[in-house]
């Protein structure tokens, strides 16, 4: 797996360049919060992240099975919510099955979602080290 260097670039307030191997991504905060919106938000990356990890799950599990799934979609969403006075980040994320699967599959399909390596490690507590370069 290849590491993710970020990096200011200069072309804006908040506007980084994300680099990943040989692909090149623009990261900028929207209008409203100071940046120009040349690029994701990093949240929307993190989002991107799941969404596209989930549809890679789901479509490796139903070749496996030999699944009739034709299609997938998942859209996502963030929000702030309140749970018990805390202020809680929430992620849905909305996925559309396509294919003659019967309801016995479309739920199994649902849990297997929930098993992508990205969503366990966005649903279980994570160690995240910082260290400063000299």
């Amino acid at each position: 797996m290849s590491a993710v260097v970020v990096q200011e670039n200069g072309q804006g307030r908040y506007q980084q360049t994300v680099t990943v191997g040989e692909h090149r991504l623009i990261a900028d905060e929207p209008v409203s919060v100071g940046g120009a919106d040349a690029g994701p938000a990093p949240i929307e990356f993190v989002m991107a992240g799941l969404g596209a990890c989930t549809s890679m799950t789901l479509r490796m599990y139903a070749e496996r099975k030999a699944l009739p799934l034709t299609r997938v979609h998942i859209e996502l969403s963030h929000q702030k919510i309140d749970v018990d006075g805390v202020s809680r980040d929430r992620i849905l994320r909305t996925i559309t099955l396509e294919g003659d699967l019967t309801p016995e599959q479309r739920a199994r399909m649902l849990e297997i979602a929930g098993r992508c390596p990205t969503a366990r490690i966005l649903s279980q507590p994570l160690i995240l080290d910082s260290k400063l370069t000299d």
